[in-house]
């Protein structure tokens, strides 16, 4: 058969036919977060999924929901996701007939300044061109377009993939050194971190965040893991809304669900089972906002809140668990990448190649 040429603008109006329905998939998914409980699922869910941006997890998640109804695939929650030539360097190409999952692919471009303190001074550079001297080289985003990412269960091969690790902790306990780490964080932001008897110490919170008295205190009658989980969420409010170091409160419910989702991305990335805490105060939260809809509002919070919980985790001491990708042993044989094999873009993994996804 014949190959078709390649017709640019038949290519833009499928990217932007395909961007338009990521788009209306994410509406979708973010009119379903009804109450605390959604929310706590989906920072759960994206508490596996770290090296993914907050919106494309959604994407994911709601379209492996599809395909595990459709019987395309054996489980109902995707375990590892890569894209199509990540997939084939390790050994386990995607299987025939398997349709990608949609995600929003960054298009970047290199930037470069003299003076990279003025806004106004960065400049664009050519393909190949190098900077000038004493010019500052960044990335920037400029454009997203559609990108493809295939579930472990959609690939075949004999390459094997760790078992995603499982939370083994006792109800009730909390990991070994988990609560220094967290406190050593809040200490190195200028704060004092206490304790009170209980809640009743507290005004009947569980913990209390003073940005004026520069204090967390949490309340000492709860469990370790109770304890540690409230440590956490005071965290979220030092990092992301302190006032004196430019956080931003808008509004008070979104303010305790970006520390609560904190907390809970913190919980899980150690194995904590998080399932029985409720995120107060979501219902309705996103539609509050004044001039920005509700999928604005959920993405801008949840990317803001994986940031947050990156950075977190980054300085803690006890290696938290996989974050989605598969990362194959050094036993594990892993083929060299070929030259004509897609760039990976910024730090999402993904195939553009036409034809190969949705």
């Amino acid at each position: 058969m014949a190959r078709r040429d390649f017709d640019p603008i038949e290519a833009a109006a499928r990217a932007e036919a395909n961007l338009q329905r990521m788009s209306e998939q994410l509406e979708t998914a973010v009119g379903q977060m009804t109450t605390g409980q959604d929310w706590l699922a989906a920072v759960a869910f994206a508490a596996q999924f770290r090296s993914r941006s907050f919106l494309n997890t959604l994407l994911i998640h709601v379209q492996h929901q599809q395909a595990f109804e459709e019987g395309r695939v054996p489980e109902p929650y995707p375990t590892y996701v890569a894209g199509f030539a990540e997939w084939k360097n390790l050994g386990r190409p995607v299987a025939k007939g398997q349709a990608g999952y949609m995600i929003r692919s960054p298009v970047t471009t290199r930037m470069a300044s003299a003076t990279p303190g003025d806004p106004n001074s960065w400049r664009p550079l050519g393909r190949r061109e190098k900077p000038g001297t004493g010019e500052k080289v960044r990335e920037r985003i400029i454009n997203v377009k559609p990108g493809y990412v295939w579930d472990v269960s959609q690939t075949t091969g004999d390459t094997p993939v760790p078992e995603r690790p499982r939370p083994v902790l006792l109800e009730g306990e909390a990991p070994a050194g988990l609560w220094d780490g967290v406190a050593a964080q809040i200490e190195a932001a200028g704060y004092r971190v206490g304790s009170e008897p209980d809640a009743a110490a507290l005004g009947g919170a569980n913990g209390v965040t003073d940005y004026t008295a520069r204090t967390v205190t949490v309340r000492a009658d709860m469990d370790p893991a109770a304890r540690v989980k409230t440590l956490a969420h005071e965290l979220g409010h030092v990092l992301m809304h302190d006032p004196d170091e430019g956080g931003r409160s808008p509004h008070r419910g979104i303010s305790e669900v970006e520390a609560e989702s904190l907390a809970l991305m913190v919980c899980a990335s150690f194995g904590m089972d998080t399932t029985g805490y409720t995120v107060a105060y979501v219902a309705g939260w996103a539609g509050s906002v004044p001039d920005r809809t509700p999928l604005e509002v959920v993405g801008a919070t949840g990317e803001r809140v994986r940031r947050t919980a990156l950075a977190v985790l980054d300085q803690l001491p006890e290696a938290p668990i996989g974050d989605g990708r598969p990362h194959l042993s050094a036993e594990s044989p892993v083929r060299q990448p070929s030259p004509a094999l897609p760039e990976i873009i910024s730090s999402e993994t993904v195939s553009t190649s036409p034809g190969l996804g949705l």
